[in-house]
């Protein structure tokens, strides 16, 4: 019986989408399927541009049906759904993430005009993305990377309204192809962040001119230059203080899209890894027999489903929030960060069982292991969004207030506050749930019951020994306690989909097993840190718990593990 809780395209079936959302996910999967493994794998080593992609994607209407807002658009299946976005993130990243990369940028690249009140330029972007094309988000530079404050791309008045650009930007992907480039620059007449300008740019316009492919690699991830690129009035996306925070929001938007690619990545990869150990037999045993082979991948599969619950819920409180609930800013770097991280875990863990057969050039596990390792340094590091999760610290856990409570969101509705998030600042007026919620409905469950020990033990923490304001100068210690904190959050919403989904509590129970261990290692890191003082030492010693350990419990889970052997391979 296939495993219901990993994507599986011989069993998918997206019935919860409206009828044109089905097509599409499963006109997509099968283009991937006819093209088969071999196709697939040879285009990701002799590095091919997309085209062929691109064109099917086109046909199909693909882009401009998800990534059209229904104020722009002009059919009624037409809208921004984060919903179905993150359920062709996981296909585009179960097949291969060059093609998931392609989307990203061209979600990036319509941030900023989403956001704009230019209607002529939303009217443009909608008309390009019905025919095909793809977007570009100019917004990293080489010397200053997305420091956005230090933007050395000059926009100088030419007296007639608009102005002429000059200066270049790196690391963009789609900047060979893209119909419009949304550029981040600012006025040489203006100081400070009243002179910063969002604008259109085309890709085959003269004055722009396409440097080289900075990484070696499918995606087009270009440098390019502009010199003295006249942008007329109608390029303008946005002026001042609003074009840094669309710069900021659309990050916003972007950055989600990674938890999902990485779940794509390790569904594939564990389909390959456990049926290649299930059908190698060493010393007369299939690998699977041993023990601790049978633990690492017993732990990737529950990591692996973690992933999924979290991104799952998270995609609730993404299209439910707006002016009076911005409890999204946490959750979102949550996916960046946490679920990225936990996909090079889950990728490691294989890596162990199945050894040189990772490295072998038929496999799609070979690039699974390279890809997933960019996915946390996308849109931001791990620790910038560790460090932007800590900002929530103690408003979650110690100061929750009451809110509505999420339904599920698979309804087809536009989800336009992403468009209007407005300024990119006052994260210290965000305010959340009681997260015990969540773990009293699973108190009964030992090893969520071990977990909620330490989240309490979190709790004392920041009451009596939180970091002094020396310690807040010292990253490094600051960021082993937004380890602690992430794994509160990441239970939490595991939780709350475990209960609107009906999950296995045993399988439950064995992820927060788990979670305990990674508690009390991040516990001891902290111990370690050069500036905890010796309370926080004691502290950290104390939070240490060992799982509760349950041998029938454990076998259980492993036989769905070991289910997957088989369920699916890759068409040759």
């Amino acid at each position: 019986m296939a495993d219901s809780l990993l994507f599986n395209p011989r069993t998918y079936d997206p019935r919860h989408f409206d009828p044109e959302t089905r097509r599409l996910l499963r006109a997509t999967v099968d283009w991937f399927e006819e093209r088969g493994k071999r196709r697939i794998i040879e285009d990701y080593r002799s590095r091919a541009w997309l085209g062929d992609f691109l064109e099917f994607s086109a046909k199909e209407g693909l882009f401009a049906t998800f990534l059209t807002p229904a104020a722009a658009g002009e059919r009624d299946d037409q809208r921004w759904d984060t919903a179905r976005i993150a359920a062709l993130n996981e296909i585009f990243g179960f097949y291969g993430l060059d093609y998931w990369y392609a989307w990203q940028v061209t979600i990036l690249g319509l941030g900023p005009v989403w956001q704009s009140d230019n209607a002529d330029a939303r009217a443009r972007a909608a008309q390009l993305l019905s025919l095909g094309e793809v977007f570009a988000f100019g917004l990293s530079e080489r010397a200053h990377g997305a420091d956005i404050y230090s933007t050395d791309m000059l926009l100088e008045p030419d007296g007639d309204g608009g102005f002429r650009a000059t200066g270049s930007k790196y690391y963009i992907g789609n900047g060979n192809a893209a119909g419009l480039v949304s550029v981040f620059g600012r006025r040489t007449d203006v100081e400070g962040p009243d002179g910063y300008v969002f604008f259109a740019a085309d890709s085959r316009h003269p004055a722009y001119h396409l440097v080289r492919n900075v990484v070696d690699s499918s995606k087009y991830v270009s440098e390019f230059r502009l010199a003295d690129y006249p942008v007329s009035p109608a390029d303008v996306l946005h002026t001042g203080r609003a074009a840094f925070d669309a710069a900021l929001n659309t990050v916003n938007v972007g950055k989600f899209n990674l938890c999902t690619a990485s779940i794509g990545i390790c569904e594939h990869a564990m389909y390959e890894a456990v049926t290649h150990a299930s059908r190698r037999v060493l010393y007369g045993r299939p690998v699977t027999a041993f023990p601790h082979v049978r633990r690492e991948l017993t732990d990737a599969y529950v990591r692996l489903v973690g992933m999924k619950l979290f991104s799952d819920r998270a995609v609730d409180y993404f299209r439910s929030a707006g002016p009076d609930d911005r409890r999204y800013l946490l959750f979102n770097p949550m996916t960046k960060m946490k679920v990225t991280t936990e996909g090079e875990k889950v990728i490691d863990l294989m890596w162990d069982v199945i050894a040189a057969k990772g490295f072998e050039k038929d496999t799609y596990f070979a690039q699974a292991a390279v890809e997933i390792r960019g996915l946390p340094k996308l849109e931001g590091t791990v620790h910038v969004n560790l460090a932007l999760i800590l900002k929530f610290l103690r408003s979650h856990l110690l100061d929750p207030v009451d809110h509505p409570a999420v339904p599920t969101r698979l309804d087809p509705a536009d989800d336009a506050f992403l468009f209007r998030q407005g300024p990119a600042r006052g994260l210290g007026s965000v305010r959340f749930h009681d997260w015990r919620a969540a773990y009293d409905a699973y108190a009964e469950v030992p090893n969520v019951a071990r977990f909620r020990e330490q989240a309490d033990a979190l709790c004392e923490f920041v009451r009596t020994a939180a970091p002094d304001e020396e310690q807040s100068r010292d990253l490094d210690l600051l960021l082993a306690v937004g380890q602690l904190f992430a794994l509160v959050v990441h239970g939490q919403l595991i939780l709350e989909q475990a209960r609107l989904t009906d999950l296995d509590e045993e399988l439950l129970d064995e992820l927060f097993a788990v979670l305990v261990r990674d508690f009390s290692a991040h516990a001891v890191d902290l111990h370690g840190k050069d500036s905890a003082t010796a309370e926080q030492q004691r502290w950290a010693l104390d939070a240490v718990r060992r799982p509760v350990v349950d041998a029938a419990r454990s076998a259980r889970v492993w036989e769905r593990v070991e289910a997957l052997s088989g369920a699916y391979e890759m068409t040759p």
